[in-house]
């Protein structure tokens, strides 16, 4: 099931591309942005109530807490940036360059989370490299 979900999240991380390209057209990046959040926000809330989830507000500890808040800021500086530069840039090399993140976050998944960095990591590491960077030139 993972499979299925993390497929239609890259269907869905490439629509958002393109209508954000299309939409941001005469408008500012930050406010494109708040725009695009405050749906999310609507919408994720929708699911929390839609699944009664909210019940569980009460037992997230703090450590959680501290962490969702960091991840939830990282979110909003990665947003506010890839906007701007999706703003200035073409979707064709914005968002491929954006896609180093799955570099990134195999790297600091090593470091701090202790996961395995397989030779088949390093290798494919190395070919998204290769090929974003093949995409971007």
């Amino acid at each position: 099931m993972w499979l299925v979900l993390a497929l239609l999240s890259a269907l869905f991380a490439a629509l958002t591309s393109i209508l954000a390209k299309v939409g941001i057209e005469g408008v500012s990046s930050n406010l494109a942005t708040a725009i695009r959040t405050v749906v999310v926000v609507i919408m994720a809330w929708g699911m929390v109530f839609l699944t009664h989830a909210q019940s569980g507000l009460s037992a997230i500890s703090r450590k959680s807490w501290l962490f969702l808040i960091l991840s939830g800021l990282a979110t909003g500086a990665s947003w506010l940036c890839y906007y701007k530069a999706l703003q200035l840039g073409d979707a064709t090399k914005v968002v491929p360059v954006d896609k180093l993140s799955v570099v990134i976050t195999l790297v600091l998944a090593a470091v701090f989370l202790h996961e395995s960095f397989t030779i088949k990591s390093l290798i494919g590491c190395v070919l998204i490299g290769a090929g974003t960077l093949l995409m971007v030139l």
